[in-house]
């Protein structure tokens, strides 16, 4: 092999030399990647060109290219490209989409809408959708709620009615649940006798004297829980007071309870604290009256409604 030959095929040096056996090899990129590496840059470029990118001042280089849609209310709107304006495109389009179904609710009654076949599916899938953004972080996906906080929509139990009109009037208006603090006007012994006669109206458990003692207690003025839950004890849905017969549980949480004295602890603890934690917000302004409607019938199918 020639000397020429035999160079070519030797690593270079950068001249650099340590102790005179160290030295610096010169070891070049190949030559794909550094082609590779232009064409990033290039690309980088172009993309700072097209699309928003730096900051810049109290903004940001917007770029050039735009989104441009028309809204539901027939309005056209451009923004520099972003994913938000991207998604504000996405859900007009859908919006648009649906009006015609919106403006065919509107202008049915509930009854109709219930029974028109054509207006199920998008029921379903509308009524699911306003459900999952709106409802279900409080009644939870499938809106059997959380036992101590929010009402279950599945078991056909309704606190102020389960008609059309009270549901959309519940969710257009809001509700506020409140039962004053017994601890403050009744002694230890009267609430548990109290709580002993509400686990006996559903059939949990009880001690049959203190229950009878409750009963008393909770017709008479001292108490006087049959104002609110009725003399029959079955709650008033004009003010929405607790059905205490139907072993259904909303602020006590009888269920989780393993045994018979736990399940009257359980009645005991609301009675003696009280509630003013039963809060649902007003949705009239925050939805549409057309979202509402649809609404109003997905939770009035959900459990089954009166």
């Amino acid at each position: 092999m020639s000397e020429q030959k035999l160079q070519s095929q030797t690593v270079q040096t950068t001249g650099h030399a340590w102790d005179g056996d160290l030295q610096e090899y010169n070891n070049p990129l190949p030559v794909w990647w550094v082609y590779t590496f232009y064409v990033t840059v290039v690309f980088a470029l172009v993309y700072w060109t097209i699309y928003p990118s730096w900051p810049f001042g109290k903004g940001w280089i917007g770029g050039l290219s735009n989104i441009t849609y028309v809204n539901s209310d027939g309005e056209t709107k451009t923004h520099s490209w972003n994913t938000r304006a991207l998604l504000l495109e996405d859900m007009n389009r859908a919006a648009i989409a649906q009006k015609p179904y919106f403006d065919k609710v509107a202008a049915m009654s509930y009854a109709q809408v219930a029974k028109d076949p054509d207006m199920n599916g998008f029921i379903l899938s509308a009524g699911k959708a306003l459900f999952s953004d709106n409802c279900a972080p409080c009644h939870q996906a499938g809106g059997q709620g959380v036992v101590g906080f929010f009402p279950n929509l599945t078991d056909d139990d309704w606190l102020y009615g389960g008609s059309f009109d009270k549901i959309h009037e519940t969710i257009t208006g809001g509700r506020h649940g409140y039962m004053p603090t017994f601890s403050e006007v009744l002694s230890p012994e009267q609430i548990d006798q109290l709580a002993n006669y509400v686990a006996s109206l559903s059939g949990i458990d009880h001690d049959a004297t203190k229950a009878a003692a409750g009963n008393v207690l909770f017709h008479s003025e001292t108490a006087a829980c049959y104002y609110c839950h009725g003399a029959d004890a079955k709650g008033r849905k004009e003010i929405g007071s607790a059905n205490l017969t139907d072993n259904i549980w909303l602020w006590a949480n009888v269920p989780a309870a393993s045994s018979a004295e736990g399940k009257v602890a359980a009645i005991r603890s609301v009675i003696a604290s009280g509630l003013n934690k039963g809060v649902m917000p007003a949705w009239a302004g925050r939805l549409s009256p057309e979202q509402i409607k649809v609404l109003t019938v997905y939770v009035h199918e959900l459990g089954g409604g009166q």
